[in-house]
């Protein structure tokens, strides 16, 4: 709840309500009754702030699961941001935001660490908005040679184009979502 910076033993005083000296013993304690019952994560001082990590020994496997591809299929609202893209791009989050109605920060972060979107540019407008496009690894993942592949979206009327571009594409793309076991099978990686 902390965030990154921790929190100092004054701070953990007061939410504890407790002086300051207590606190102090109590995370000694604390920091050697789990070094000496080799948990998995630790307390660890930094800068006077004081904040729960895991050990560092175990880093080489949470990198691995962060930079492993996910298991899950994406959201709705991921896949639609990512049709949005597909066809539009390079666009901004505002305008992939008007496209849909509602905030996309969440699905944009989500498709930018799942290496489908990227940041392409700047727009030339007042605060130079971050442009998204596809990668490469979107072509992969999805089997697809080139944007061309996509369905034409200049087929579709522009009241409805959104949903029948984003359900065509789910078709279009529908059972080429890879997991890791695919990968692995055929010997790739992608």
């Amino acid at each position: 709840m902390a965030g990154d910076e921790g929190l100092n033993s004054k701070q953990i005083a007061e939410i504890t309500e407790q002086r300051q000296e207590i606190v102090m013993e109590a995370l000694h304690d604390l920091q050697a009754d789990m070094e000496r019952s080799k948990r998995g994560i630790q307390i660890v001082a930094i800068a006077g702030m004081y904040q729960l990590t895991t050990l560092p020994d175990h880093a080489p496997y949470f990198e691995r699961m962060a930079y492993s591809p996910s298991r899950s299929s994406l959201s709705q609202a991921a896949l639609e941001t990512l049709a949005i893209v597909a066809y539009r791009q390079p666009i901004t989050r505002v305008e992939i935001e008007e496209i849909r109605g509602v905030k996309s920060d969440r699905a944009i972060q989500t498709l930018v660490n799942k290496d489908l979107i990227e940041e392409t540019g700047r727009a030339e407008a007042i605060g130079r908005p971050i442009l998204y496009g596809t990668t490469r690894a979107f072509l992969d993942y999805f089997g697809l040679a080139s944007l061309s592949e996509l369905p034409e979206a200049s087929a579709f009327e522009q009241s409805e184009g959104l949903e029948e571009e984003t359900q065509l594409l789910f078709e279009k793309l529908e059972g080429r979502q890879l997991t890791i076991e695919d990968v692995n099978e055929e010997g790739g990686d992608r």
